[in-house]
């Protein structure tokens, strides 16, 4: 029998460590696999040779896989490592397979975004032209849900449940004052607007906050932005604004981008946003304002997990692995909706190439003709997603997660 290695890389979601467990699960069912390895942080693992053995954390803590469904974050750790172009550089990609040679591994799967599933084009283009048959399946994740093909992103119903339920309880917080005020939120999406148009969702029979909602997939216009929150304001006295990080000027500009940097992989670390549009509206409204950035918060926050998404993200894991016995490689598996009532999904999969390098955006249609809110069928395509409560263990008053102190530094040496 041979055995099967996992890494998770990117940002951390509440769903991704449930996909792990999916495929630790389906590679157990499937008693093809004699040993399931981790990788610690990533494609690094496999370079700094940091493997662990799951089957054996399966083995030795009782109820493993359920624990490690609802943890959230990633158990194996993280990495945001850009493999070289093979034919430039190929000295990496023979370490790796080296190390899957060591450890009569069978079937990789990384877990992972946009990124990540880059990394699985360039192995599983490196292995064909190695000749090795070894299986290389990418498993989606990201709160951004800008990953194409899939019709969501396990990660994403969490944090959108989140930025609503946030949302929502903002709305009540400027309520509470019969004075005129300003509160604008601004939420993770660099160049996708799927979390910040989830804020939609606070509103409820009383509740309208927020009042206005801006994406980067509309250009920002600042004459346009000042009149709307002018006309918001004759309408109530506390005006919410939720705001994604990344919107643009008519010229695809950031409006934060006068001091953004560049992460490894090229892509503009943006921040202060809603600080920018706090500004302007100090500058041209005379009324109380503040800006708050959400930021990280919705990534770990798996005490307001969806359970639709942890199930989804489960159900994928374990598809992955499937498909790895199915003998495919170079694909991601993904989600494709059936219907929106009931919902449904049926699991699938896709070419790599399909995803790698390319960004979904939220469709121009779902956005409001001002570029100022967004329609019914955002709402109809994101309500199924947030559905569900996972029952979450509490020890001392707060959650009772998994151990991950084997990812402090130079504890796995110990």
């Amino acid at each position: 029998m041979r055995n099967c290695l996992v890494a998770q890389s990117g940002g951390p979601t509440v769903a991704i460590n449930s996909s792990l467990a999916g495929i630790i699960q389906g590679a157990i069912d499937s008693k093809e696999f004699d040993t399931v390895y981790g990788s610690l942080n990533g494609v690094q693992g496999l370079l700094n040779g940091r493997l662990m053995n799951l089957s054996e954390k399966v083995a030795e803590i009782p109820m493993f896989i359920e624990l490690l469904k609802k943890s959230p974050s990633m158990y194996l750790g993280s990495c945001r490592y850009q493999l070289p172009d093979y034919s430039e550089d190929d000295a990496p990609y023979a370490y790796i397979f080296n190390k899957f040679d060591q450890y009569d591994i069978d079937a990789f799967f990384y877990i992972g975004g946009n990124d990540s599933m880059d990394t699985v084009d360039k192995l599983s283009t490196y292995a064909k032209k190695v000749g090795n048959d070894i299986k290389i399946i990418g498993i989606p994740k990201t709160i951004d849900n800008d990953l194409c093909v899939t019709d969501h992103t396990p990660g994403y119903g969490s944090a959108a449940k989140y930025v609503a339920s946030t949302l929502l309880e903002i709305g009540h917080d400027t309520s509470i004052y019969p004075i005129n005020s300003v509160t604008i939120v601004e939420i993770m999406g660099r160049d996708a607007g799927w979390l910040t148009g989830a804020s939609v969702l606070a509103r409820n029979k009383y509740n309208v906050a927020p009042h206005l909602i801006y994406l980067p997939e509309v250009p920002f216009v600042e004459e346009e932005f000042i009149e709307d929150v002018k006309a918001a304001m004759d309408r109530y006295n506390n005006v919410v604004i939720a705001v994604s990080e990344g919107i643009k000027d008519k010229d695809g500009n950031y409006v934060s981008a006068t001091t953004a940097v560049e992460d490894t992989f090229g892509h503009s670390q943006l921040s202060g946003t809603g600080k920018c549009l706090e500004y302007i509206i100090k500058q041209n409204i005379q009324v109380k304002v503040r800006s708050v950035e959400i930021n990280i918060l919705q990534r770990s926050a798996a005490h307001m997990s969806s359970i639709t998404d942890i199930g989804e993200a489960f159900r994928l894991g374990r598809h992955a692995v499937q498909s790895a016995l199915d003998g495919k490689t170079g694909i991601m598996v993904t989600a494709i909706r059936k219907s929106n009532e009931p919902y449904a999904v049926n699991m699938g999969e896709t070419d790599v190439k399909n995803v790698a390098g390319l960004v979904k955006h939220v469709p121009r249609e779902w956005i409001n003709e001002r570029g100022n809110d967004v329609t019914q069928e955002f709402i109809d395509y994101a309500y199924p997603l947030i559905l569900g409560e996972p029952v979450v263990k509490y020890q001392r008053g707060i959650p009772d997660y998994l151990d991950i102190s084997h990812l402090f530094p130079n504890k796995f040496d110990e």
